[in-house]
Parts: C-alpha cells; structure tokens; sequence
C-alpha cells in the first residue's frame, strides 16, 4: 500500500470547502442533469462499486479508478483517499443493499464493516463519470465513538427495498424526491402534520435496527407504532432542524431514494405533549447533531421501507458537501 503522502501527491482531494448559509433548509434539485454525462448502466456502475469495495478491502486505494480531482468524506469529514477506514477495515459483511442512478452516475450501498474487534453499520456513496470515482462519501456507525449503543442489530435482505418495480409503477424523479424530501420536513419540529405519504406497510430500520412495530427495542419506546402512527402523535418534536438536505442519488426502476443531511437538537425542549395531550419529556437535553444517510423505497406513490445510517457529530457541524447543489 502506498503511503499517504505519495497518495497525496497523486490525487487532488479537496478538503476544504465552502459552508452553506446558516438555517439553510431547502434542497435543491441535481444540476448535472442538466448537462451531458457520459452514458451508463447500473451494470456499469455496480462494477465501479465492486472495485471499489475490493481495493477497500485490500486496503490499496490505488486500485481504485479514481479521477484526477476527488472529494472524499468519511463520517462528515473530509480525508486524504487511503485515510480514515482504508487503514483499519478487517472485514465488509454480507449485507449488500444497493442502489444505482445512471442519470447522475451515483451509486451506493449499505452494508457493515468490521474493524477487529467491532462491526459497524456502514453506508457508502460513489459518483462515477466516465469510470472514474469522483466522490466518495462514507459514513460508518463506530458505537464504541458515538456514544449511540443500538442493541438487536440485524443486517438481512429486505425484499421490499430490492424489488425492481414494473414501469407503470415508477414515479418521476421530481415526485420521488418530493416524498423523501416532505419525510424530512415531517420529521422537524414534528407536530403531529404530515408532509409526505406513508405506504400501509411502512418499516424503518435506523442503525441496522427496527425502529418501527418493533415493541422490543427499548432504546425508542415509540419504536412499538408504525411510520405514520409515530409522526401522526408529533413523537419528534424535539428535532429543530433537518438542514442541508441533498438528494444525490434517484434510482427511478427501484423506486428508491437516497438522502443525505443533518438532524439539530437544540436541547431546548423539556417536555412536550403529543398530540393526544400525553405528557413526555425529550431524550436530548443538550445541543446535538445527528449526520445522516437515508433511503426511501417508494410504492404505491407512498414510503414503504425507509433504511438510515447516522452518527453523531458536533452541533450544527457543517459539512464538505454544503456546495454540492452549486457544483
């Protein structure tokens, strides 16, 4: 494996970029579209991403093909390629939950990573232009770190979020981004309104565990209600912000997209009542920022399975990709 200096020298990562205006809430649509990419197939692009996770597993960034000018991230910072868990990874799972847009040549996964002695739910995002990677976002769930400790952890098939929908189920992207997008403003500052559509058979699984019908995970008392039930009730209120929403990633055959931003905890908020006057108190009492990767498989016009990976991070963090709506 090269050193980090010689991989440096190598590739141009950037690692510093501009911060979004502060309150920044609103997504922006991709621009690429709007300008000619090279043509691509979801086999093209699995092939990149199989590549990618081999040399990850080689702990050899050079094989990867990567392009002359790389933006690389990994649990919201920006890293030298070769840094970070290139140097620790022992292990990728077998869990292999993968999406692909061949319109913007974004692909994904999510899937764990071991490192030693701890397994951790990993998510993965790759832009791919002509074969070569060009962003490379990482986020890892390292529990023994984030002070976040999700018991009952299980990484299985999910059918729902495999299924290739048939054409007259698809949606257009503008719709599917819609609906993921109104999730995000469901969740902040949830009063009990909803701003999306969930399908009758909503699941979430948040951390590689359950977070909805699942009466077991006691971490989430409210872990025991439906998608809909548990926004209906205004169970997070305690959430002030979704910000610097992106939506990098449409995949129009699955029905599936991928989300990427920043839950706020302002710690502000002591007890609340849910909107059938129960009386709770918040679990977040001080300031806090959750960085999150998330997918929603679209149905029926509706969210039918949603899976997230998310980490903590200092309050109000910025990120590399503030930019990203601009480029």
């Amino acid at each position: 494996m090269k050193s980090l200096p010689a991989l440096a020298a190598i590739l141009a990562v950037l690692t510093a970029l501009p911060a979004a205006a502060a309150g920044q809430e609103e997504w922006m649509p991709d621009a690429r579209l709007n300008g000619a990419l090279p043509p691509v197939t979801r086999a093209d692009l699995y092939k990149s991403l199989d590549a990618y996770l081999a040399a990850l597993k080689s702990h050899d960034p050079t094989r990867v093909n990567w392009a002359p000018s790389v933006r690389n991230t990994e649990n919201n910072v920006a890293l030298i390629v070769g840094d970070g868990l290139w140097a620790t990874v022992t292990a990728l799972g077998p869990y292999d939950l993968r999406m692909a847009d061949t319109k913007t040549g974004q692909v994904a996964l999510f899937t764990t990573a071991t490192e030693t002695e701890e397994t951790s739910a990993m998510a993965l995002r790759l832009k791919v232009v002509d074969g070569r990677v060009t962003e490379a976002e990482t986020l890892v769930l390292r529990q023994s770190d984030s002070g976040i400790k999700f018991e009952g952890q299980t990484f299985e098939s999910k059918p729902a979020m495999n299924e290739m929908l048939k054409p007259e189920q698809r949606l257009p992207r503008n719709k599917m981004i819609a609906l993921a997008n109104g999730y995000f403003e469901t969740l902040q500052l949830n009063d009990g309104t909803l701003h999306t559509k969930f399908h009758a058979n909503c699941k979430r699984v948040e951390n590689g565990v359950q977070t909805t019908n699942n009466p077991n995970f006691a971490v989430v008392p409210v872990a025991r209600l439906g998608c809909e039930e548990q926004f209906r009730m205004g169970n997070y209120r305690y959430d002030d912000r979704l910000r610097a929403r992106r939506f990098p990633l449409v995949d129009e055959e699955r029905g599936i997209v991928l989300g990427a931003g920043f839950i706020d905890h302002s710690g502000r908020i002591g007890e609340y009542r849910l909107t059938d006057g129960t009386l709770v108190r918040s679990p977040v009492h001080r300031p806090h920022s959750f960085y999150l990767l998330e997918a929603f498989k679209l149905k029926d016009a509706s969210i039918e399975q949603i899976e997230a990976d998310f980490v903590t991070v200092p309050y109000a963090m910025p990120s590399p990709w503030d930019d990203w709506a601009q480029r």
